[in-house]
């Protein structure tokens, strides 16, 4: 068989880099996208896509349809794409609830309907959502990110209990707080060492779309370092 083909989104972001560096270092063919032109340095075959928004339906519909028309074949799906607001509820607004709404789920739900039919008719496939520690438990000022984080894992579960019949698993990973410059910016008296390091993530979603996981399904799995949540 060759190679299996993943679809990464989010991918021009430090942990879209991470988990398409991983993937590619394990021989996996990547196809990226996101809003931004994703980078690509590495040696694996890889195709990458700019100007891609996922809260549009028929965006997500091309992603899969350009990934049979490079490939012809699809293996797997990461949804990295998304966004984060810190923001306490007194001072909070609908639009930011609308705004995470869009950019946690709707990305999220695009991608899947787009690509499930596929998966179905060949009886295999493996989706990865990347939630957030906050689905289980918010913080101050996480309202509208935790609830939509929180709505990516039961999509999640539901996802999972409706495809496992056809061979198709569908999991999430929930970090905490990742090991990124733009969160070393914004709490610079934190201990980096506490948190998340993004190739560490991309080593547990690179678990999660491989045979190693064929018998999971459903799964949140936390991934917090030594944050406490």
């Amino acid at each position: 068989m060759s190679n299996p083909v993943v679809i990464v989104t989010g991918a021009a972001g430090v942990l879209g880099q991470a988990v398409a560096s991983h993937l590619g270092q394990a021989g996996y063919r990547l196809l990226l996208v996101d809003l931004n032109q994703p980078d690509w340095e590495g040696d694996s075959d890889a195709v990458s896509i700019g100007n891609v928004d996922l809260t549009q339906p028929e965006h997500a519909q091309e992603v899969v349809n350009q990934a049979w028309e490079y490939f012809g074949q699809i293996d797997g799906v990461v949804n990295l794409a998304g966004g984060f607001v810190w923001e306490p509820q007194a001072e909070s607004s609908l639009e930011t609830w609308d705004r995470m709404y869009a950019m946690n789920v709707q990305t999220t739900v695009n991608m899947c309907q787009a690509v499930l039919a596929q998966f179905q008719d060949q009886q295999s496939g493996a989706i990865v959502n990347v939630g957030a520690a906050a689905a289980i438990k918010a913080g101050a000022g996480m309202g509208a990110y935790a609830a939509s984080k929180s709505a990516v894992l039961r999509l999640t579960e539901a996802l999972a209990a409706e495809n496992k019949q056809f061979g198709v698993r569908v999991n999430a990973v929930l970090p905490s707080i990742l090991d990124t410059p733009a969160n070393r910016a914004s709490m610079p008296d934190a201990d980096p060492a506490d948190w998340v390091a993004p190739a560490s993530l991309a080593g547990v979603i690179e678990f999660l779309l491989s045979d190693l996981a064929r018998d999971i399904h459903g799964a949140g799995i936390p991934v917090v370092g030594r944050v406490t949540i």
